[in-house]
């Protein structure tokens, strides 16, 4: 087997290595990776020499990894694969993905009020609504970008409206964030764009939470700067912080399952007429979707100890980077794990994580995929890529930029 060089964004861009993956999950599933020039160039804000790391390919493994915070420190490196400074570090372990127990813990507590079973509720039905507004436009073209004007819209209009943000905000943030997780690739980047994209979240944020700690509403900031967890509030910082942390969590992840999954509808139209002749199989579908596309590729840990992992001995300050897209395509956990199949079931994937930060966002993420799907499908049930897919180059989510698609047209 060819090697592929997993610190290389462009090995993602061009597809996602899986005949590779099933290669280390056989033979190296605790794989070494050394460091690769590609990783420092004139458009990434990562400017230090970077480390080689472990690459963790094994569902089981994943799932070890992710549960032992003692083992394998979320903030010790943070959860980016990249190297980065020390100051850049103390900054992105206000993120909740950036920090271990008790910090971590203590965080998640508070915004767990903003995530309650009846928030999630309320959104279910207005998600439905936006997903039929969201088609509307389209329906009557017959063709048009799946990314821009159906996959990035209504993950942004969810998470905007959650936090409270005008409507008029929505496509402001959407560019920033994609600023921010595109620092990779030259569509995005520009020398110091992705730290410039942070600075305006930062201040937006700061906007926005002195007005709804004036004037509180019914939305996650009013929740989020007002709530209290043993007596701690969050400080502005951290409430500006955890705002950037739920644009990009909130947008990226979740359009990227949408894109991915109408590529995947599309390539497999058995499985699409599947959705179409039978609705009610969209609740295992949207778990499929999540398994086969795999919205985000990696998370980093960094061990705090001398340990091992599957027998290999493992450092203590070794970058241990789990790989999510070969985790959810393990033959010892998904039988025929390379085939799309709408009605998987059971279906334990770890796209949304695992463990102490599994994605407080799963069940809204799994909301609007669902809805977004039931709409197009009953209304443009032959809708299909038609042209080019553009990958996003970037070694942290598996995203698509651009993918013409092509429908009969609604009368």
């Amino acid at each position: 087997m060819q090697t592929v060089d997993l610190f290389d964004s462009g090995t993602y861009e061009r597809e996602m290595p899986h005949e590779y993956f099933t290669w280390l999950r056989e033979h190296e599933p605790v794989h070494w990776q050394p460091p690769g020039p590609s990783r420092v160039s004139e458009i990434s804000p990562v400017n230090l020499a970077q480390r080689g790391f472990w690459a963790i390919s094994r569902h089981r493994d994943v799932v070890e990894v992710s549960l032992d915070q003692q083992r394998f420190s979320s903030e010790r490196g943070t959860a980016l694969l990249n190297d980065i400074d020390e100051g850049t570090m103390a900054q992105l372990r206000l993120w909740m993905i950036n920090q271990d127990a008790p910090r971590h813990t203590k965080l998640r507590k508070l915004v767990n009020k903003g995530f309650t079973k009846r928030v999630i509720e309320q959104m279910d039905a207005h998600v439905r609504t936006l997903s039929a507004e969201i088609v509307d436009r389209v329906a009557r073209k017959g063709e048009c970008d799946f990314v821009a004007e159906i996959a990035s819209v209504l993950p942004m209009l969810v998470i905007a409206e959650l936090v409270g943000c005008p409507a008029e905000d929505r496509d402001k943030l959407f560019n920033l964030s994609n600023r921010m997780i595109g620092f990779e690739d030259p569509d995005f980047a520009d020398g110091d764009d992705a730290a410039g994209a942070m600075v305006e979240l930062l201040e937006y944020a700061g906007h926005l939470g002195k007005l709804r700690r004036a004037d509180p509403r019914d939305d996650l900031t009013s929740t989020l700067v007002n709530a209290e967890v043993d007596g701690e509030k969050l400080d502005e910082l951290g409430f500006n912080m955890f705002f950037i942390l739920l644009i990009l969590a909130g947008n990226e992840t979740t359009r990227n399952a949408i894109s991915g999954g109408m590529l995947a509808l599309s390539e497999h139209p058995d499985q699409r007429q599947k959705l179409v002749d039978d609705p009610s199989v969209l609740k295992t579908a949207t778990e499929e979707i999540l398994r086969y596309v795999s919205p985000v590729i990696t998370m980093r840990r960094t061990a705090t100890c001398d340990t091992e992992i599957a027998g290999h001995s493992i450092r203590e300050n070794d970058k241990v980077v789990l790989f999510y897209p070969a985790a959810n395509r393990d033959s010892d956990v998904f039988e025929n794990p390379q085939q799309f199949d709408v009605a998987r079931d059971p279906n334990p994937h770890l796209a949304f994580g695992w463990g102490p930060h599994f994605c407080l966002g799963a069940n809204l993420a799994r909301g609007e995929i669902r809805c977004v799907f039931s709409e197009l499908l009953s209304r443009l049930p032959d809708i299909e890529v038609s042209g080019p897919v553009r990958r996003l180059r970037s070694s942290t989510v598996n995203s698509i930029k651009s993918m013409p698609v092509r429908f009969t047209p609604e009368r």
